[in-house]
């Protein structure tokens, strides 16, 4: 997987280069400067301009094998790429007390969208055809085995070849399950593995793994193949944990030291909360008169609504938000799931979820204590109680404090059912268990984007 990312940041510099260039091309054309001139004298904006592009590629997802592997996912996030470099631009130029060409990153945006947009294009139509796209045999056939199938084979299909199954169970020899056969069992792993070249095998087993199989994988890995738990690539190439198929190896959910408990990082994150929570209620007080006139206008009713939810520990506190839907949305006083073009959402509504100005008096349960700027998204108490009893680990994301924005929260869309509710849990696993500060920077980063591209849930 590194040197499928290494791949796509290698060459995208080389286009991000080449747009500098006829960006200079372009700005020469129009009589202000002769080409070799700014070859000499800009060679800066090759540094700058790729630095920009590699890191608000990053933010924006280019480099998750998912997006990447996606025409709709790359088209959205080279837009959303392009708007934050000309954002940073736009503060550069205003900022810094040097001249800068006005024209030249328009030039370099338009020149950088169309080349990144034809090779990524190519990328998703021929990356099945590179030469380190990886072949894996999966070990067992059962529900674990089927989803990892379906996942490599469908989001990851330019970076996974899977060759087939291996069951021990005799009733599957030869069947064909996601258009993959059962090849064999645990006698047959290494003699498979080396007749179809897999350099990985993917050990989706949900029960204790019977000592003929654990020689099998043994021998297979002194052989130079690769062995992988299913939950551990799943976390790694998704980005979540999945709760439904950990099996018997329950501690892989557990986040048993996760970051929170230990060094620099509480102290660190709590620095990083105080600091946006008194920036994000500067903004918000003078912000809220216009507003609240938006809000009177699209619907009558209050400005602000207050909910109790769930935070660290199971503890419950009361939240404020900008009201978004019509009065009385919940007229039977029962907890109800908004969706994304739920009818109660007003316009003015609309607009504040996609900027995620509803949650700004939220900043104020930071500034408490209550809240982190990034964490799970705390959900209310009723919703919570429903939740427990369908979702295996559901209680572990009280295990941190919740948060206004979040892992999932900047990868998922809303939480309008239980199987929804699952993979958002997922995510809120995956960051507890791999909690950083340079990962909470890039959730706000990525929140950003959403925000400026009108994306936000």
């Amino acid at each position: 997987m590194r040197e499928r990312r290494l791949f796509l940041i290698l060459v995208d510099l080389l286009f991000i280069n080449l747009a500098v260039v006829i960006a200079f091309a372009v700005w020469s054309l129009r009589g202000e400067k002769e080409f070799d001139a700014l070859i000499a004298t800009q060679w800066f904006w090759f540094a700058l301009l790729s630095a920009l592009w590699i890191g608000f590629e990053s933010v924006t997802g280019l480099y998750d094998l998912r997006v990447a592997g996606n025409f709709d996912a790359t088209t959205r996030a080279l837009f959303q790429t392009f708007l934050l470099v000309l954002s940073a631009y736009l503060a550069i130029f205003f900022i810094v007390p040097t001249e800068l060409p006005r024209g030249i990153v328009v030039y370099h945006g338009i020149a950088s969208v169309a080349l990144i947009a034809l090779w990524r294009a190519a990328f998703i139509r021929f990356g099945a055809r590179l030469p380190f796209r990886r072949r894996a045999l999966i070990v067992g056939a059962g529900g674990a085995g089927e989803m990892i199938a379906r996942v490599l084979r469908g989001e990851f299909h330019a970076h996974y070849e899977i060759a087939g199954f291996i069951d021990d169970d005799a009733r599957k020899r030869g069947q064909t399950i996601q258009d993959l056969r059962v090849l064999g069992t645990h006698r047959d792993l290494v003699q498979l593995a080396r007749e179809h070249r897999a350099a990985e095998i993917i050990l989706a087993v949900t029960h204790n793994v019977s000592d003929e199989l654990f020689r099998a994988l043994l021998d297979a890995q002194e052989a130079g193949i690769e062995i992988v738990p299913m939950p551990v690539l799943y976390e790694q190439i998704a980005g979540r944990v999945p709760v439904q198929h950990i099996g018997e190896s329950w501690y892989i959910a557990l986040p048993l030291a996760h970051a929170a408990m230990r060094g620099l990082f509480p102290y660190f994150k709590r620095a990083l909360d105080l600091v946006a929570a008194v920036a994000g209620l500067l903004l918000f007080a003078v912000l809220l008169p216009v507003i609240a006139l938006a809000l009177e206008i699209d619907s009558r009713g209050a400005v602000f609504f207050a909910q109790d939810r769930v935070g660290r520990g199971g503890k419950i506190f009361r939240v404020h938000k900008l009201r978004t839907m019509i009065p009385n949305a919940e007229r039977a006083g029962e907890a109800v799931w908004a969706s994304e073009d739920d009818p109660r959402i007003t316009r003015v509504g609309k607009f504040l979820r996609r900027t995620h100005l509803d949650e700004f008096p939220q900043f104020w349960n930071i500034l408490r204590g209550e809240m982190s700027l990034v964490g799970p998204r705390p959900e209310r108490p009723e919703i919570v109680a429903q939740l427990e009893k369908q979702i295996a680990f559901y209680r572990l994301r009280h295990a941190i404090k919740p948060g206004i924005s979040g892992w999932a929260v900047v990868n998922a869309g809303y939480v309008d059912s239980v199987a929804a509710a699952r993979v958002r849990v997922e995510y809120d696993l995956y960051y507890i268990k791999h909690q950083s500060l340079w990962l909470d920077l890039w959730i706000v980063l990525r929140t950003v984007a959403q925000v400026l591209t009108l994306k936000g849930r």
